[in-house]
């Protein structure tokens, strides 16, 4: 039995301008750390038999790496959708910072952002994730049913901001 999995199903093409500047600005680096590591490759296949050598491969397998990235961020970016005006602040839409209160009083704060920038903050959540998909078109005091792992969380919603 192979191991073959079904393509992944596409994320949403949105993104904020902040997480739109962060891409630009980790392309625009990655170039530049792409001229070192060639240069490097460069002084290191002068270096003779590349078959056994350790500086060769390994840049060369860097070069790989930043090669793969920048392709991604290449096919990426032209894609994306900045979001930039929301026209009712009230209700919680893409780039919205909401406030959560549990039944235990507990608060926690998220923000709905593309997956593209969604990284190990705990507060993004990316707009395809289940919560945020409740979320989505909510006022404040509106109660969802978030049910996570078979447990049922009962959560307000008590704030809406949106980042300049």
């Amino acid at each position: 039995m192979g191991r073959w999995r079904p393509p992944a199903p596409k994320s949403a093409p949105y993104i904020t301008p902040e997480g739109y500047r962060k891409l630009e600005q980790e392309n625009a680096a990655l170039w530049t750390k792409r001229n070192i590591v060639a240069k490097a490759v460069t002084a290191a296949a002068a270096e003779g038999d590349r078959s056994e050598n350790a500086e060769y491969i390994y840049r060369k397998k860097q070069l790989r790496e930043i090669d793969s990235r920048i392709g991604y961020l290449q096919r990426r970016m032209p894609n994306l959708t900045v979001v930039r005006d929301i026209q009712d602040t009230t209700k919680i839409f893409f780039g919205a910072w909401a406030t959560l209160e549990d039944e235990n009083g507990e608060e926690r704060r998220h923000r709905i952002v593309g997956a593209d920038e969604f990284d190990q903050n705990e507060q993004y959540i990316t707009v395809d994730s289940p919560l945020a998909k409740l979320l989505l078109g909510k006022t404040v005091d509106n109660e969802i049913v978030f049910e996570r792992e078979g447990a049922k969380q009962y959560l307000t919603i008590i704030n809406i901001e949106y980042a300049d």
